[in-house]
């Protein structure tokens, strides 16, 4: 089965380059396209994609509240890509605290975009640039700090919650680590409940926050 996506931005030429790269891909049908983040739910419930390629600036709904809405209103909802312009925006950080899987700038060669799509749609790794991470340590907080405490993570689970927040999917970190994939799988379900995270990504995101692992 091909991943299905649903391209949601308020610029046409923006939806018909993205369209024309992933079409393109024999894996790859994009099914839907969407002019503005208020138009995202009907569309997820009526084309059910895998990946929701969302703009993170729009006019009437931007992507920050269009990723709530979906994420609290869609049972079973996609995955998430928030696109935008600037590596360094702050409305991405916000998209990804609120649930978004993955960045992907506008400017990115096809193979990147391709690769992307891929990536979130798999859900085992993280698109979670430099930029990014610096913001999530300036925005760390002294609460997260003390959710990272209570979570007490084993020696082991702070070794995958580290190698996660580099982007590492789960095969990559058994390799790393020595063990099996499932075992993996069970450190990191482990680190989720932990923590309290949705997913992987705002499990990272807490990592940043909270300290625990350096932007650098």
């Amino acid at each position: 089965m091909p991943v299905t996506v649903l391209l949601v931005d308020d610029e046409p030429l923006v939806r018909a380059g993205l369209r024309a790269v992933l079409d393109a891909q024999p894996d790859i049908e994009v099914v839907g396209e969407a002019g503005d983040g208020a138009a995202v739910v009907p569309l997820v419930r009526q084309l059910r994609p895998a990946v929701v390629a969302m703009d993170v600036r729009m006019p009437l709904m931007d992507g920050i509240e269009a990723t709530r809405v979906v994420l609290r209103s869609v049972p079973d909802p996609p995955k998430i890509l928030v696109v935008t312009t600037f590596e360094n925006d702050e409305y991405v950080y916000e998209a990804l605290r609120a649930g978004a899987d993955g960045f992907l700038l506008k400017r990115a060669r096809p193979a990147e975009i391709v690769h992307a799509v891929r990536l979130v749609a798999e859900g085992e790794s993280l698109l979670f640039p430099a930029a990014v991470r610096q913001l999530a340590a300036e925005y760390g907080t002294n609460r997260a700090r003390k959710a990272m405490e209570r979570a007490s993570l084993t020696d082991r689970e702070a070794a995958v919650l580290r190698l996660m927040s580099r982007g590492l999917s789960n095969a990559e970190i058994a390799a790393h680590l020595v063990v099996s994939v499932e075992t993996v799988k069970t450190h990191v379900s482990a680190v989720l409940a932990k923590l309290g995270a949705r997913d992987r990504t705002q499990a990272v995101i807490a990592a940043f926050e909270s300290g625990f692992v350096s932007p650098s």
